[in-house]
């Protein structure tokens, strides 16, 4: 176990993508998805990601994102975890905080969206607390409620933040 202040916050290589397949496994809560879309999403969505390391270089926490294509200022926070071991640390808003600083620095962020599941409170809790210490508003709407999904899947609600302060 490690402090948040001993991690390293990284631009995710394509060398992490197995340990953060893991994270996302074991996380109970994510959809998971195939270890080849964490491969690739690091090949192609590094910029728009973060991975957090404990010494050696092991990933125990990781954010996905990308940016809107129909509103680069928007950053799509895809999906975030962190390693059981190190939950409760603060690892989660220090990822964020470190991705939405290092995208905000070429001026382009303004916002932040992410989708989340009504059962997940502490996805809830993250993106309330982010808001409140960037000083930006929040807006939850329901997204895709259930019926729409083809399987067994909870209601995602949107959660849109911003204007970000810079």
């Amino acid at each position: 176990m490690c402090s948040v202040d001993t991690l390293v916050m990284a631009v995710p290589r394509v060398e992490d993508g197995a340990g953060v397949w893991r994270i996302a496994r074991g996380s109970g809560v994510l959809d998971v998805n195939s270890s080849y879309c964490y491969l690739l999403w690091f090949r192609d969505f590094a910029r728009t990601s973060v991975v957090a390391l404990a010494s050696g270089g092991v990933p125990v926490g990781f954010v996905t994102g990308f940016r809107r294509p129909e509103q680069p200022d928007t950053l799509v926070v895809w999906q975030i975890a962190v390693d059981g071991g190190q939950r409760g640390r603060g690892a989660a808003g220090a990822m964020l905080d470190h991705l939405t600083a290092r995208l905000a620095v070429d001026g382009a962020l303004r916002f932040v969206e992410t989708t989340i599941s009504a059962g997940n409170a502490a996805s809830h809790g993250l993106f309330r607390s982010f808001a409140r210490r960037h000083g930006a508003p929040l807006v939850r709407d329901l997204l895709f409620p259930a019926e729409f999904f083809p399987d067994t899947h909870d209601a995602e609600f949107l959660y849109r933040i911003g204007p970000l302060l810079r």
